[in-house]
């Protein structure tokens, strides 16, 4: 059994553009919590997310990718504690988020 080829500088950088092309980049690792980015940015796929480096969610807007973002940030800075922080959610942020998630397998 082969391993994959380690990724380059590049590769471990990955951008989410919004709907409203706000974009985000983030290491590729913390976005990849998400099951559907993962999914895109597979280099075994003909995806062309996975050759550019760059995802676009045409259902997500600028503000809630922007606190889906944090969260993967958050979640790959804390993933091998125990006692974590709360993450601050702005209620009126809660239902996108919620179907954010959903889309996004995270």
């Amino acid at each position: 059994m082969t391993l994959p080829p380690t990724p380059s500088e590049a590769q471990k950088w990955v951008t989410l553009v919004s709907n409203d092309s706000f974009e985000f980049t983030l290491l590729r690792d913390a976005a990849c919590v998400s099951g559907t980015i993962r999914r895109m940015l597979d280099t075994r796929s003909a995806f062309a997310e996975a050759v550019q480096g760059r995802c676009y969610f045409d259902n997500i807007n600028g503000i809630v990718l922007e606190k889906v973002c944090e969260y993967f940030q958050y979640h790959h800075k804390f993933r091998d504690e125990k006692d974590v922080p709360d993450m601050e959610i702005p209620p009126e942020l809660c239902l996108e988020l919620l179907m954010a998630a959903d889309y996004l397998d995270a």
